[in-house]
């Protein structure tokens, strides 16, 4: 069946910019130690697709020892929000999806759905002249699971005819969970952690379009 609906991750899928949030944990965690920075920036990348707030509480509770309150998990968010936004804001799209989107976006029912807070999703793709494209742009709080399942009911998606495309084991999850296909762009970041999974995948999005006829008949993904 035709690939008629796409849910985009945004980090690693649409714009280069992991690495910028993986160092950002590491140097929010230094001054503990570069132990406990390398050990952060492990689990960051580890957990790609993770919201930050489960890590913050993750990395202050396990790995830290501390006792963790909402107001100390939304103060670590802000700064790292402070961080990375610029960075991500200047960071360059991954090679194609520029020209994918103005050529055909508009053939699609396309949707962001990222780990970062909805707000801050919605703010870097009006940054970065993007946001035009997309039927909706979703985020943390709320699972990839959760968000992928409202998109299929509330818009009336057929499973069969919708693809996630996403880097990390979340994105995977969500659409499997969800019964939907998935396309996986590799990146250096993720070359160990999707060694036992059988899927098609691609480096870039020079030749999604090649890709998504491709997959228009096949029934697994």
């Amino acid at each position: 069946m035709k690939i008629k609906n796409i849910i985009f991750d945004f980090d690693g899928v649409l714009c280069e910019s992991v690495d910028i949030k993986t160092e950002a944990f590491y140097e929010m965690y230094l001054s503990y130690g570069d132990d406990i920075a390398s050990k952060v920036r492990l689990h960051h990348l580890q957990n790609g697709g993770m919201s930050r707030f489960d890590k913050f509480n993750f990395y202050e509770q396990e790995l830290l020892k501390k006792e963790i309150t909402q107001s100390k998990i939304d103060k670590l968010s802000e700064v790292f929000s402070n961080l990375v936004l610029t960075k991500v804001i200047e960071a360059p799209l991954v090679e194609g999806v520029n020209n994918f989107l103005k050529s055909y976006a508009e053939n699609y029912n396309c949707f962001i759905v990222s780990a970062t807070p909805m707000e801050e999703m919605k703010k870097i793709c009006k940054e970065k002249s993007i946001d035009s494209y997309f039927n909706a742009i979703f985020g943390s709080p709320k699972s990839k699971i959760d968000w992928v399942k409202e998109i299929l009911l509330t818009n009336k998606l057929n499973k069969s005819e919708t693809l996630f495309i996403g880097d990390a084991m979340s994105d995977y999850t969500a659409a499997k969970e969800n019964n939907i296909h998935f396309l996986l762009r590799r990146t250096q970041n993720n070359k160990n952690i999707f060694t036992d999974k059988n899927m098609l995948s691609i480096n870039d999005f020079v030749n999604l379009e090649r890709y998504l006829k491709r997959l228009s008949d096949e029934s697994r993904i």
